[in-house]
């Protein structure tokens, strides 16, 4: 397993108003986040929020390239990105219990959801919530991502964060990348090519980081 330094590019915010970055997803051009009560899109190239959906979440939030799906509490719901309207919700794996549902993406026409304290990651049949398939994790799971064929993960534990990229078929972890001490990920999302943008969780901040050229690879 490789092990290096997180490179953080870029530092968004903190934003006015915003308190808490939740779930983190990136629809080709705008970068979603949740915070709590809405659905922010920033733009990466300015650092501007160019757009707000009025909807619950306090997780993940993921996108299939036609919609998000946010996480509020014990579901998970669909929601139209043009209209922002809540087209479908499904329950979320956790059940909005002790074991709490954190990041979440998009790939293989699944939701994979990640469990922070119960320290798993579901594939779910996105129409069902019917878990496909589970991943075991040693470290609390925050955001989850999947980029060229690749799954990787956050954690937050004991005041410590890193990036890892696990093997999908054993979930063994293949690659991290150790965030600053003091620099937690909550939501994490990658945009198809070298950056990760990570939630800072109650910093109310936005990190970009740099993915390695060598995770090209398995």
């Amino acid at each position: 397993m490789k092990t290096e330094a997180a490179e953080i590019i870029r530092e968004y915010g903190p934003f006015p108003g915003i308190d808490c970055v939740h779930g983190v997803s990136y629809d080709g051009s705008q970068v979603w986040f949740a915070t709590g009560t809405q659905l922010q899109a920033l733009d990466p190239d300015s650092g501007r929020i160019v757009r707000s959906i009025p909807v619950p979440g306090d997780a993940g939030t993921a996108f299939d390239g036609r919609h998000l799906f946010q996480i509020a509490n014990d579901r998970i719901q669909k929601i139209d990105l043009s209209t922002g309207h809540v087209l479908a919700t499904i329950p979320a794996p956790g059940g909005g219990g002790d074991a709490g549902d954190s990041g979440m993406a998009w790939a293989e026409g699944s939701l994979w959801v990640g469990q922070y304290h119960g320290r798993k990651i579901h594939q779910i049949d996105p129409d069902t919530g019917a878990v496909l398939r589970t991943l075991e994790s040693n470290r609390f799971v925050t955001g989850v991502s999947w980029v060229d064929g690749q799954l990787w993960h956050g954690t937050w534990e004991e005041g410590q964060s890193d990036l890892r990229r696990l093997d999908p078929d054993s979930g063994a972890v293949l690659q991290r990348l150790e965030m600053p001490a003091g620099t937690g990920v909550s939501g994490l999302e990658s945009d198809g090519g070298d950056r990760f943008f990570c939630g800072g969780g109650e910093s109310g901040r936005i990190r970009a980081v740099r993915r390695p050229r060598q995770t090209q690879q398995p």
